[in-house]
């Protein structure tokens, strides 16, 4: 989970005040830029996040912990990937993408960005199903009952 301070972004000229940003802004910018990926199907989250997502509530923080030491930020991410995708290079397109918005959103420097993949999801095929039988019981052979 996040510390609960917030970073302080460093600025040449700091005459008008200090910027802090929340550490959830950025698990929010590593979720979303994550999800962008080809080849991600979804976010890895806790059971909170899966009732909160069928509440209709969307969170970008979904699988991602962010960790801030020294000022460097190291970010966590729990995908689950489509089946058929590479998965070094999806994972590598992650890093990269997190990295990069991180990066140019904050200006704050990212030390790593580390992906686990919890799972591969595949394709789900549709299942016809009449409504008048949904049991199976009349079968027919030229699709007349």
């Amino acid at each position: 989970m996040a510390e609960d301070s917030n970073i302080i972004l460093n600025s040449e000229d700091q005459s008008l005040g200090t910027i802090q940003i929340a550490p959830r802004v950025l698990e929010i910018i590593a979720g979303i830029a994550a999800g962008q990926i080809e080849g991600v199907s979804r976010m890895h989250g806790s059971i909170a996040n899966s009732v909160s997502e069928l509440l209709g509530r969307s969170d970008h923080r979904r699988g991602v912990k962010l960790s801030n030491s020294d000022d460097e930020l190291s970010i966590d991410v729990d995908v689950y990937l489509e089946y058929g995708v590479s998965v070094p290079k999806v994972a590598a397109e992650i890093q990269d993408k997190i990295k990069q918005q991180v990066t140019l959103m904050t200006d704050l420097s990212v030390k790593e960005v580390n992906v686990h993949v919890q799972g591969v999801i595949t394709e789900k095929e549709e299942q016809q199903v009449d409504p008048n039988d949904i049991f199976g019981e009349h079968e027919n052979k030229d699709g007349e009952e």
